[in-house]
């Protein structure tokens, strides 16, 4: 910052407040001071100032995996909720392992962050307790636990699977099978399917996240040699999709030889043919609403209880697979 003074031919507090309040310095001295910084390539130090004001204005948000468009997509909401009132976002990927999100989550308090955003419910204990310590705000996203570290904002998966299970059941569909993700809100996704069924368990074939068409493809034909089904529940878009293929090349007309019904809404499930009967959520609103929440807070507001988990709900959009 010297050295942009003494190039600018000002003092030291005149690039400081040309860096940090350029409405408050002449245009003359503005453009000297920018012209020096751009010859020199200063870039400010953003870790004396975070340590100075104890802010950092970064947050850090933690999802399994970019992979998948849904969660990308509330990271995205999540940014541009963010970005207008300057703060910046530190993205990470745990991998579905909750010890490498526990590692995630030291890495971000030693890095100052100002809040932290979780994905889902279930956290190791230890994380929890040191967050709760911390103090810091904390939104969970994706899930809603009945006792938050701090804030939640999402769905119920357990309430969703349910909705998926009476349409079918309404449908005419008695033998319904699952195919799913082995992670803990897919197979929450399947309890509530069962409840919506009335049956105490379905046929299912789990794949390793993240998911993808083709683990939809092979987990369907797994299913359909051991079980006979007429309708199936994928637990996402990619997996449905890779289902609606197996079909295809069995030459298995859909819904009437199966139905097939999907989760997320994704862009490609209304334009496959079949067009692909789904569950709608809010992913972009998911980050958005969680940014609110977390500038409400930086700005002092203090939540009760009943406010600090947001339900945005879901929709299932019925199309032409079931």
């Amino acid at each position: 910052m010297q050295d942009v003074a003494d190039a600018a031919g000002v003092a030291l507090v005149t690039v400081s407040r040309a860096l940090n309040e350029p409405d408050k310095v002449r245009p003359g001295t503005l453009a000297r001071v920018q012209v020096a910084v751009e010859a020199l390539g200063y870039v400010p130090d953003l870790t004396a100032g975070s340590l100075a004001s104890s802010r950092s204005h970064i947050v850090g948000a933690i999802v399994p995996t970019l992979a998948n468009a849904w969660f990308a997509d509330a990271m995205e909401g999540l940014a541009a909720g963010l970005a207008p009132h300057g703060y910046q976002l530190m993205l990470a990927q745990s991998q579905y392992h909750p010890q490498s999100e526990a590692g995630l989550v030291d890495a971000f308090l030693g890095r100052r962050v100002d809040a932290v955003v979780l994905t889902g419910r279930s956290h190791p204990k230890a994380m929890r307790e040191r967050l709760r310590a911390q103090g810091l705000p904390v939104v969970e996203i994706w899930d809603l636990p009945k006792q938050p570290i701090d804030m939640a904002v999402g769905f119920s998966h357990p309430a969703l699977g349910e909705s998926v299970g009476r349409y079918l059941h309404e449908t005419g569909h008695t033998r319904v099978g699952f195919v799913g993700a082995d992670e803990e809100r897919s197979r929450l996704r399947l309890q509530g399917l069962c409840t919506g069924l009335g049956q105490a368990d379905v046929p299912c074939e789990f794949v390793v996240p993240p998911s993808s068409i083709d683990s939809g493809r092979e987990a369907l034909a797994r299913l359909c040699a051991g079980a006979d089904v007429s309708a199936v529940f994928c637990s996402n878009d990619l997996l449905a999709i890779g289902a609606l293929m197996h079909c295809r090349e069995q030459g298995w007309p859909v819904p009437q030889r199966l139905a097939v019904v999907g989760f997320s809404d994704l862009p490609v499930a209304k334009a496959v043919t079949p067009a692909l009967t789904t569950v709608r959520i809010a992913a972009r609103e998911i980050g958005e609403r969680a940014a609110r929440m977390l500038l409400e807070r930086f700005a002092g507001a203090h939540f009760q209880p009943r406010d600090r988990i947001v339900d945005l709900g879901f929709r299932l959009v019925a199309r032409e697979s079931a």
